[in-house]
């Protein structure tokens, strides 16, 4: 759309038949972002018309295949060894120790790890030296924190490394130390050598062993000292890949022991930053800029027009299949919400995430204040309701696993809540709930923010029962143990699961 509104003539290229927004492109070709060969034969074909000003990528993690092309096209970017370095992890671990930056120790597999690899559950040991525990184990050339996690002992180790190479196209598991500290996003611009700096954000990764982004805030909240630290950090770790024109996003955690650089690539950033967040924040579009630099245009206007905060938050599932969804109008309508992305339907099969494409949408706002944005994102997420069909064995597995390290319970109780749970009487029927004064003022909230009345107050939008509570259990048609425990276990869908479930349908 930004390129159209340039006047440029624009022709999308997706895996995938029925790409999202592919209609927004003047024409659309189906090819594997994989297949750097036929790219390299379409964008011939339309040079051949003396048409084509560039080729560009943003979100994914294929720059490779855009190198290839305009290299042997003499088209502006980065050469093709300059792009693998910062697409393949182990080439760039490679090239930032070369240039002695602050990156991670780390190791590569190509199959799960000897016994001799495991050393004495201190370090993972190599030919190269010495990896100490913790350590994360991901795919040398996947994005979105697919096969990605944390491995405290050598027994996590050899499982992360058998999950991780499911997901490597190459066949290769990257094993690094483990960074303390906070994470950060960067996004810049580079014009012949010349970078400019467009957004740093917040990261806010849960879910251990797994690192799952439930949002990012823009700008981050650090003071000046520390921001350009990780900027100077960054900028030398883009220099070293050979990043010299085009766009580089960052992946940056502020350690113990300074800013470390996390990844960086040669491309602009997903996860909704370059083309939403960080455009709501200053008034400046990155991709603009993007586009510019790849037609072999200086950008311009990069300076910020305003200095809002922008914020980005999650929405996630227990496992099992949709059956309806509520509250997107509320979502939409919040103040201060500027989008609000779902990519679930009914139907669909939803999953706790364990990456960071499979959450069920994201909401994205826009404030004067860092406050302000960030309470209107949260809010807007939770107003977004996901109801399960019941049964479902995945969802009853989940439920199942109360206490389990992942994924975790939606309320973590503590040992007393869980032994007055345990004295509850099973539930009898949908007329009330047993009152549980405990929890309901326990001013616990689950991973999504929502506090016990607030889930209460979603599970009886959802099932459109009343559901008064009930003092003792002599009350006719009584929900006790079992569904406190699916609220405790799985927030409001665990509950309203339990309902459907002893009613008998998955709508109510």
């Amino acid at each position: 759309r930004i390129a159209g509104e340039m006047g440029l003539m624009t022709v999308a290229v997706d895996g995938d038949a029925g790409a999202p927004c592919a209609g927004l492109a003047d024409r659309f070709e189906h090819i594997d972002l994989k297949d750097k060969e036929r790219i390299e034969e379409l964008a011939r074909a339309l040079a051949s018309g003396g048409n084509l000003a560039g080729i560009m990528t943003a979100g994914t993690d294929f720059s490779a295949t855009v190198a290839w092309a305009t290299e042997r096209l003499g088209l502006p970017g980065i050469p093709y060894e300059a792009a693998l370095d910062a697409s393949d992890k182990e080439r760039m671990r490679g090239c930032f120790a070369r240039a002695s930056l602050p990156s991670p120790a780390f190791a590569v597999f190509t199959g799960p790890p000897a016994p001799s690899v495991f050393g004495d559950c201190r370090a993972v040991i190599t030919e190269k030296g010495r990896v100490p525990y913790p350590v994360v184990v991901k795919p040398v050339d996947n994005m979105g924190a697919r096969g990605c996690r944390l491995a405290r002992t050598p027994e996590e180790l050899g499982r992360a490394v058998e999950d991780a190479l499911c997901f490597s196209r190459s066949g290769r598991v990257i094993v690094e130390e483990y960074m303390d500290g906070p994470e950060f996003s960067v996004d810049a611009l580079v014009y012949k050598g010349e970078m400019t700096v467009c957004g740093l954000a917040d990261r806010h990764i849960f879910f251990p062993p797994y690192f799952i982004e439930m949002g990012h805030t823009l700008p981050a909240a650090l003071d000046d000292a520390d921001a350009d630290a990780i900027l100077r950090v960054f900028e030398a770790g883009a220099r070293a890949l050979g990043i010299t024109h085009g766009a580089a996003k960052g992946d940056m955690k502020l350690t113990s022991r300074g800013p470390m650089i996390g990844e960086i690539a040669a491309r602009l950033s997903g996860g909704y930053m370059s083309g939403w967040t960080y455009p709501y924040a200053s008034g400046v579009s990155l991709t603009e800029g993007a586009v510019r630099i790849a037609i072999g245009e200086a950008p311009a206007g990069l300076a910020p027009k305003r200095r809002w905060t922008s914020a980005e938050r999650a929405c996630i599932s227990i496992p099992g299949r949709v059956s309806a969804i509520r509250g997107v109008l509320e979502a939409e309508t919040g103040q201060y919400v500027k989008q609000v992305f779902l990519r679930v339907k009914a139907g669909s099969t939803v999953r706790f995430p364990e990456n960071n494409v499979a959450k069920c949408g994201n909401v994205i706002s826009a404030a004067p204040s860092r406050e302000l944005a960030a309470e209107a994102a949260e809010a807007s997420a939770r107003a977004v309701l996901i109801r399960l069909e019941a049964p479902d064995a995945d969802t009853e597995a989940f439920l199942a696993g109360a206490g389990a390290d992942f994924p975790p319970d939606a309320f973590g109780l503590s040992a007393q809540l869980r032994e007055e749970l345990g004295r509850m009487p099973d539930s009898s029927g949908v007329a009330a709930i047993l009152s549980f004064p405990a929890f309901t003022d326990s001013g616990l909230t689950d991973y999504m923010g929502r506090s016990v009345g607030e889930s209460l107050d979603a599970v009886r939008a959802l099932t459109g029962l009343p559901l008064p509570l009930a003092d003792g259990p002599e009350t006719p048609g009584l929900l006790a143990r079992d569904f406190w425990s699916a609220l405790a276990r799985g927030g409001y869908q665990g509950a309203v699961y339990t309902i459907d479930r002893l009613r008998g349908h998955g709508q109510g």
